[in-house]
């Protein structure tokens, strides 16, 4: 990789490039969020007042899987004000979009769009960016994890992708309810309890049995196809001091299809660039940054980078490469050596510069 250069230098040269309209709020994004909610209140209702095999209501929680992760792309376009610009509509909206992800408006702009945007792939101040070795082998429950085998952590990591956005969501609340000011703090509350309270109170309404088909297998299904693109988004790149989304962003593809019902989420180097652009947008920006930057630019199909990642660990060595602690296997990040088709280990000694790995 070559010199890194901050988000805005790549935004001002392709920007000019851009119709005026490009930077405008599309209102109409919502329709898509209209259907989705039609379609899960439709299939709880089937669900919780018709009495189904077990195999239909699995087809069902398939269905409400789907559209609770549609929501939530959604939810993420409209709170980054693309969709709509008035700050109560937006948070209203988005609120409901993320209801079934249980994660709150409030919450989600100060980690996502204050923190991860601003500092994506930075070692430090990235709330979403994997550690490095040597703050890892001072965490005693995490150095007894990565002494078991190669192939059982990653199963283990791609089975936790269900539930690994609820999860650090409530991280995310943990670590972040006491910088708002204390008049915003019960409303963050608020945002955070409500969706949980509605949601188990359905238990008392459905039963459990019908609970589980309706709210709970599709929780963990929207929970993995939301983390499967947030997988691929920057755990392949490496950790950067300057925020270059070239350098720590992927772009993965998908069929077209598949862009439709996600809302173009799968174009993430390109939302980067221009957070506060509609997605609607991004197949243009991506076609000028390629022709500018060829060279810079990360993309590959969604299963490529599956694949990569299940054959790579997600810990940092120096910022550049992967490594496994245990076996000492070292592995290029994205611009770095990775080959995504021929994925290969080098060992290596795995003691943090300065830092002594504690036993």
């Amino acid at each position: 990789m070559k010199e890194l250069h901050s988000f805005s230098w790549y935004a001002k040269h392709v920007k000019k490039h851009l119709p005026k309209d490009a930077f405008k709020p599309v209102p109409a994004r919502l329709f898509g969020g209209l259907a989705y909610l039609l379609i899960t209140v439709a299939s709880f209702l089937l669900i919780g007042l018709l009495n189904f095999h077990p195999l239909i209501n699995l087809l069902f929680s398939v269905v409400i899987g789907f559209s609770f992760a549609g929501l939530g792309f959604l939810g993420h376009e409209i709170l980054h004000g693309t969709v709509v610009r008035k700050p109560w509509l937006r948070d209203i909206l988005g609120a409901i979009a993320f209801f079934p992800l249980t994660t709150g408006p409030k919450l989600w702009r100060k980690w996502h769009n204050m923190e991860h945007h601003v500092h994506t792939q930075h070692e430090e101040n990235d709330p979403d960016a994997w550690p490095t070795l040597e703050k890892i082998s001072k965490m005693k429950a995490f150095r007894w994890v990565y002494r078991l085998p190669f192939s059982v952590r990653a199963f283990f990591s791609f089975a936790s992708l269900t539930v690994q956005f609820t999860a650090h969501s409530m991280k995310m609340f943990t670590m972040y309810i006491k910088e708002f000011k204390p008049k915003t703090q019960p409303k963050v509350w608020l945002q955070i309890a409500l969706p949980w309270a509605t949601w188990i109170s359905l238990i008392f309404v459905m039963g459990l049995e019908k609970w589980v088909f309706a709210f709970l297998i599709p929780l963990l299904i929207a929970n993995f196809i939301v983390m499967a693109y947030i997988s691929t988004n920057h755990r392949l790149n490496p950790l950067v001091p300057v925020n270059d989304p070239l350098a720590n962003s992927l772009t993965v593809t998908v069929p077209k299809w598949v862009d439709v019902i996600h809302f173009n989420f799968s174009y993430h180097t390109e939302h980067h660039l221009f957070p506060g652009m509609s997605p609607k947008y991004y197949p243009l920006v991506k076609k000028h940054i390629k022709e500018m930057w060829p060279e810079r630019y990360h993309e590959m199909p969604m299963g490529k980078a599956l694949k990569a990642l299940w054959n790579t660990p997600r810990v940092y060595f120096e910022n550049y490469e992967l490594v496994d602690p245990n076996q000492g296997a070292m592995y290029g990040s994205l611009g770095y050596g990775l080959d995504p088709d021929n994925v290969k280990s080098k060992t290596v000694s795995t003691t943090p510069k300065n830092t002594k790995a504690q036993e």
